[in-house]
């Protein structure tokens, strides 16, 4: 990372990024289970699940049955960051990646632990990128996994100095043509972007309003599928490999929405993904 200071005025550009860092900083009301599921094994992810779940996690009874359920989310929430990283190409200890929006920093330690390369993520949230560095110091890797305070469209890495990018349902609050063209710039030559987000199905003709739903509850602006192909293509990034991970997904929900964790929002999730409007992706792409 380059030695210039960046300061909340450089960082936070508009009043949506100001507003989202706000939540994230100053209030932690909603985040109750991240941070529980976090403490099993002190990778703090800000995404959810994929694969079928124990059912036997449901036929346990009182406490045994909350722990349980919290440990079988986690695994969940892990085997969707392990996914992610199958797919970023061969990586050497020497290269170097970049998560872009790592939250708490739970993918990003675990890329490390993977391939013994250097990971920088960012964040537009102060708060965030205190934790993941804390947590980084505590996993004594401090020196290889560092968290920035910077936006995801203008991080001030080194161009070509990336031998891998991604984004793991972080995009939904970026535009993507932005983004996109920063990644590529960051990318080395035959460098890889991975995505996992979620996207509207452009062939329902319009966002459902479950799609909607889900777009009021987490403040963020969920793209049409569509519009993802169109900027990678826009900013030389081809892509190799596109998965339709909602098959996978609904589990999860499914699951959480039978727990003590469940906020209301699953049912939108599971609405949205059964009827179509809604598809949870992962992309890889190549930096051409």
């Amino acid at each position: 990372m380059t030695a210039a200071p960046h300061t909340a005025r450089t960082v936070l550009r508009t009043d949506y990024q100001r507003a989202i860092a706000a939540y994230w900083d100053n209030t932690h009301t909603g985040d109750e289970v991240n941070v529980l599921l976090g403490d099993v094994d002190e990778l703090y992810h800000h995404h959810y699940g994929i694969g079928d779940y124990d059912p036997a996690v449901l036929r346990a009874e009182g406490a045994d049955r909350e722990e349980r359920l919290v440990r079988e989310l986690d695994r969940l929430e892990s085997a969707q960051a392990d996914l992610l990283l199958d797919h970023l190409g061969p990586i050497a200890p020497e290269h170097r990646l970049l998560d872009a929006g790592s939250g708490r920093g739970g993918t990003s330690f675990m890329a490390h632990e993977r391939f013994g390369c250097g990971v920088d993520g960012v964040s537009i949230s102060q708060y965030q990128v205190d934790f993941a560095n804390g947590q980084a110091r505590e996993h004594g890797v401090d020196d290889h996994v560092r968290f920035h305070f910077r936006n995801m469209l203008d991080t001030g890495l080194e161009s070509g100095s990336r031998q891998a990018v991604w984004t793991n349902e972080t995009t939904m609050y970026v535009d993507l043509d932005q983004a996109f063209a920063e990644f590529a710039r960051a990318l080395a030559p035959g460098g890889r972007y991975v995505c996992i987000t979620g996207c509207s199905n452009d062939l329902t003709g319009g966002r459902s309003k479950a799609v909607s739903h889900i777009d009021t509850h987490y403040t963020c602006n969920i793209h049409p599928r569509s519009a993802y192909f169109d900027a990678l293509a826009a900013n030389g990034l081809t892509p190799i490999t596109v998965t339709d991970l909602t098959p996978q997904a609904i589990p999860y929900w499914e699951l959480r929405a039978r727990s003590h964790l469940a906020t209301g929002i699953e049912e939108a999730f599971l609405t949205a993904y059964k009827e179509g409007s809604f598809h949870y992706l992962l992309i890889a792409a190549d930096r051409v």
